[in-house]
């Protein structure tokens, strides 16, 4: 993806999610040289808090990608001894019929709630033994407190306000239908790198081409920039 291009999503994001009321946090705004100069901010970079626009390597965003804002997030160690920070929180938004792919995760556990704007399509398929993503199998996950079985393939029709809880083993791919969709995710802890088990073989970062300066860096910009 060009830098350009992530501006330009960066920018239209922000103005979204201040359509729907949310405001991200301050260091949402710091420009590459503040968050340079600051001496403070180690927990932001460690637990990997920030922007976060992926096109999953396949050079398609508006068909195959996903915005995200990792607004806070706790640590591996701390779930792993079962105390401390053990939750994450995002905002993400799902433009439409842009795919983010079928994948599950290991660790985490999470709620993706729509915040507001069009529908949220979110598809459902369930694990075989060994974990392995399942055209035959199904599931059951939470929508809003109330259980409910899902059938192999089955697409859930998000309405703003709906929200649905799934769990490690449950693969889903989602996408607006009928417009953009502001998303809130909110999970246990969060690792990007390592915890996103994708059914195809593609990448979870995009491949950025430096064709203007970043208007705010990027989590994975970070061990690049500010090493």
């Amino acid at each position: 993806m060009k830098r350009s291009t992530i501006n330009d999503i960066m920018a239209a994001a922000d103005d979204m999610i201040r359509h729907h009321g949310f405001v991200l946090p301050p260091f949402a705004y710091w420009s590459p040289d503040q968050f340079k100069a600051r001496g403070d901010a180690s927990r932001i970079v460690d637990s990997r808090m920030g922007w976060d626009i992926t096109d999953y390597g396949q050079g398609r965003y508006d068909q195959m990608g996903l915005f995200l804002f990792t607004l806070r997030n706790g640590l591996l160690a701390d779930l792993q001894r079962g105390g401390g920070m053990c939750y994450a929180e995002k905002l993400l938004i799902s433009k439409q019929d842009q795919l983010s792919p079928m994948h599950t995760h290991v660790i985490k556990a999470e709620d993706i709630i729509n915040r507001g704007g069009a529908t949220l399509v979110v598809e459902l398929y369930g694990s075989d033994d060994a974990g392995a993503f399942a055209y035959d199998k199904g599931g059951r996950v939470m929508c809003d407190g109330i259980a409910r079985a899902y059938a192999p393939g089955e697409k859930l029709q998000l309405a703003p306000g709906a929200s649905v809880t799934l769990m490690p083993g449950d693969w889903h791919a989602f996408w607006g239908e009928g417009g953009d969709v502001l998303i809130g995710e909110v999970s246990t802890v969060n690792d990007d790198v390592t915890d996103n088990v994708f059914r195809e073989p593609i990448g979870r970062f995009a491949e950025i081409e430096e064709d203007v300066a970043p208007m705010h860096l990027l989590v994975s910009d970070y061990e690049r920039w500010l090493a």
